[in-house]
């Protein structure tokens, strides 16, 4: 598919990896391993095939940290135990995951408003990206119980405290994100946030007609 053409070196790394690793875990007989690592490949190239059907064009920068984001979690938490070993582990990736969920929650709202930054004030389009970026967030915490229920996995580790604090860092990580998208659309200088949602607008221009940022 045209979709996974000219990736980046990171995705294409981590892709190769996974794809050795469930050959090795077969062979070996280690049918966790194997099953872990067939479902974050799968999972990892899930916002291609999404972006396919809907004939989005996503920043190789986006897919890079999607599929990093998927190898950090399922892969390298439940194969290599990292949850266990590093305790910052699972609040990092949940920081950084929800910011990101927030980022994606304003570029969804930004494509519904056709790029039109003046149909809805900044601070109104920011709230509706962070409450997506929230409600990703709670998919997933539904997606590790689902995973803990069905095949006897840990991926909620103590529960529901580790539920509650992953929701808690999902909902600050998101207002965070949804405030960044809300800042740019006031034309506020955001580093590479700025860039990236810069390259998103460019690549899918069909979208946002009616997009004029301020400078």
């Amino acid at each position: 598919m045209q979709a996974f053409r000219n990736q980046s070196r990171l995705t294409y790394l981590i892709w190769g990896g996974l794809a050795l690793e469930i050959i090795a875990a077969l062979i070996t007989g280690r049918w966790t391993a194997a099953f872990v690592a067939f479902g974050t490949l799968g999972l990892s190239m899930t916002p291609l095939f999404l972006a396919s059907r809907l004939h989005i064009h996503l920043p190789k920068s986006i897919v890079a940290v999607a599929v990093a984001f998927v190898f950090a979690t399922l892969f390298l938490g439940e194969v290599f135990d990292f949850y266990e070993r590093l305790w910052w582990w699972d609040i990092a990736l949940h920081g950084l995951s929800a910011v990101g969920f927030g980022i994606a929650g304003f570029l969804f709202v930004f494509i519904l408003f056709e790029g039109d930054r003046y149909a809805a004030p900044p601070w109104a389009m920011g709230l509706l990206a962070a409450s997506i970026g929230i409600m990703i967030g709670v998919l997933w915490e539904i997606f590790e119980f689902a995973m803990d229920q069905a095949f006897g996995l840990n991926m909620q580790k103590s529960g529901l405290p580790d539920t509650m604090g992953d929701l808690i860092v999902d909902v600050i990580g998101a207002s965070l994100g949804g405030t960044m998208g809300g800042l740019y659309l006031r034309g506020q200088a955001l580093g590479s946030v700025s860039a990236l949602v810069d390259e998103f607008v460019a690549l899918n221009s069909r979208f946002f007609s009616r997009f004029r940022r301020k400078r």
